[in-house]
Order: C-alpha cells, then sequence, then structure tokens
C-alpha cells in the first residue's frame, strides 16, 4: 500500500517575494489561452529558467483540469495534442517553448520530484544515529554524491507537489463517495473506518500516470542503450579481429621481406667474389704475358748480339 504525498518542506523564505506563478494563474486566463499556434516560432533554447519552469506546471495543472472536466462549449477532442495546447499555453504567458522541449522537461521534472520526495520520506523517517541531512540544506556537490538532482528549487518542487496533490484528490473523490452495493448497510461503517486499500490505491496510480512517459522513455533509453553497447562491442571485437590479421599480415610481410634482402645480399656478396676472382685471374694472365714478352725481347736482344 502506497503512501499519500507527504506536504512539501517549507522552502526558503528569501524565495517567496520572487515567484508567485499558482497566485496570477486564474480560470479566466484558461479560457482566453487559443489553440491556434503561429505558422512560425522561434523557440527558445538553453536551460529553464525557474518562471519558465512555473508555467510549464501551471499550464499541466490546468490542461489536467481541462480533460477531467470537459465543458460543452469547448470540449476535448480525441486526436487533440495535449502537448500542442501546453505549447500554446506556455506561449501566451511568455514561455517560448515547443510541445517537445515541454513535454522532455516535464518528465526531467517528474523525475528529480520522484528523487527528493523518496530521500525526503525515507530519511526522515528512518530511525539512524546518523543526523538527516536535508535536501535543501545540501551544497551542489553533496546533493552529486547522494545522486539527486542539483538544481531543484523550492518553489518548483512545491508547484509540483500541489499539482500531483490535486490529481490525487480528484482520483480519491470517486473511490470516497461510491461504496459497494454487494455489501449490506451494517458493514458500510466498518469497511470505512478500515481504511480499505482501494482509497490509498489512486496514489500508485497517480504517480504511474504521471510518470508513465517517462518510465516508458526510460525504459527505452535504456534498451537503445543496451543495444547500442552490444553493437559497439561488436564492432569493436571485429575491430580488433581485423587489426590482429592486419598486424600478422605486417608481420608476415616483414619477415618476407627480411629473406629477400638477405638473399640479395648473398647474391650481391657472391657477384663480388666472382669479380675479384675474375680481377686477380686477368692480373696474374698479364702478369705472366709481360713476364714472357720480356724473354722473348731479350732472347732478340741476346741473338742480336751473337750475329754481330
Amino acid at each position: 500500500m502506497s503512501n499519500p504525498l507527504p506536504p512539501p518542506p517549507p522552502p526558503p523564505s528569501t524565495h517567496h517575494h520572487q515567484h508567485q506563478p499558482l497566485n496570477i494563474i486564474t480560470p479566466a486566463t484558461t479560457s482566453a489561452t487559443t489553440m491556434t499556434s503561429a505558422p512560425n516560432r522561434e523557440y527558445r533554447k538553453g536551460n529553464w529558467t525557474i518562471q519558465e519552469t512555473l508555467t510549464l506546471i501551471t499550464a499541466k495543472r490546468l490542461d489536467d483540469e481541462r480533460r477531467a472536466k470537459p465543458s460543452t462549449s469547448s470540449p476535448s477532442k480525441p486526436g487533440e495534442l495535449r502537448w500542442k495546447w501546453i505549447e500554446n499555453y506556455c506561449w501566451d504567458h511568455g514561455c517560448f517553448r515547443s510541445q517537445n522541449q515541454c513535454n522532455d522537461k516535464w518528465d526531467n521534472l517528474l523525475r528529480d520530484y520522484k528523487k527528493v520526495r523518496q530521500y525526503q520520506s525515507s530519511h526522515s523517517q528512518s530511525q539512524s544515529s546518523h543526523p538527516f541531512l536535508s535536501y535543501w540544506s545540501m551544497e551542489r556537490h553533496q546533493r552529486k554524491l547522494h545522486n539527486l538532482p542539483t538544481n531543484m528549487s523550492p518553489e518548483v518542487f512545491e508547484a509540483l507537489n500541489d499539482v500531483l496533490q490535486r490529481k490525487l484528490n480528484t482520483q480519491q473523490q470517486p473511490h470516497l463517495h461510491q461504496p459497494s452495493f454487494s455489501q449490506s448497510p451494517e458493514q458500510l461503517p466498518l469497511k470505512t473506518d478500515q481504511n480499505p486499500p482501494e482509497i490509498d490505491a489512486p496514489v500508485t496510480v497517480s504517480e504511474e500516470s504521471d510518470s508513465s512517459e517517462t518510465e516508458s522513455s526510460e525504459n527505452l533509453d535504456s534498451k537503445t542503450k543496451r543495444k547500442k553497447v552490444r553493437k559497439i562491442g561488436s564492432s569493436i571485437m571485429r575491430s580488433a579481429s581485423v587489426l590482429a590479421q592486419t598486424l600478422k599480415s605486417c608481420e608476415e610481410n616483414k619477415e618476407k621481406r627480411h629473406q629477400q634482402v638477405m638473399e640479395l645480399e648473398h647474391r650481391r656478396l657472391q657477384i663480388e667474389e666472382t669479380r675479384n676472382e675474375v680481377s686477380r685471374k686477368g692480373i696474374t694472365d698479364l702478369v705472366a704475358a709481360m713476364t714472357n714478352l720480356s724473354g722473348a725481347i731479350q732472347s732478340l736482344i741476346a741473338n742480336h748480339y751473337d750475329q754481330t
């Protein structure tokens, strides 16, 4: 059985006089919101300001009330894009964001709100001997250490708590005022005194209905991330195998080139040795020929002297 939403912690008094969006938005301004969008809108980018965030929360609350109580003058159409209506409302109140930006921002706000609320409720109810450090007393680095959002302001938390509490009360009213007809009248007072789980059940339904888009998007993101990780892992394995084959082929080519160089060097040495041998033989033959020629010349001279 889920616990009801705890009351928001008291925000610092220094911020109360700066932002009070819940008091300046009235049903009269809601009826003045147009459902036609300009053909060319230049949407603002970058971080959201606190005023823009509060305007988005107010638009979401009014859209929930509008859909819960459809009027005969302007009934909600089945095919109407709810985030387009919120975009038009934000645009009319100075928040120049697109419907996709509003949807993503709302998902992030719900996720951050649930983290802060769970931390506050779990640590405030624990019997630990360590002193409890409230989220609103933490510094930015302390919030990071506890895996908590670092930029959640008290005004935004209070506005989100108000929207979710209103929706919770709206969903609880049918269960409180519609008893089961299968019970006898004598059992009805006992049933109301026993705090049946049907009364508390809308808490989970409310939270699930508010965060269904966030959880589904987170599931899709986790599946997409796992697929990407598997693809990256397979790509790394393929790249590693290709790299190993390339290195192996490079080593083989290097060994082949080394063998070829060694063969060429051996051939060069053989050719040089053969050349040297030819040179030595030629010099020896030349010396022998010159010796024979010298002997022949001396013989001719000796014969010439003998004849004279």
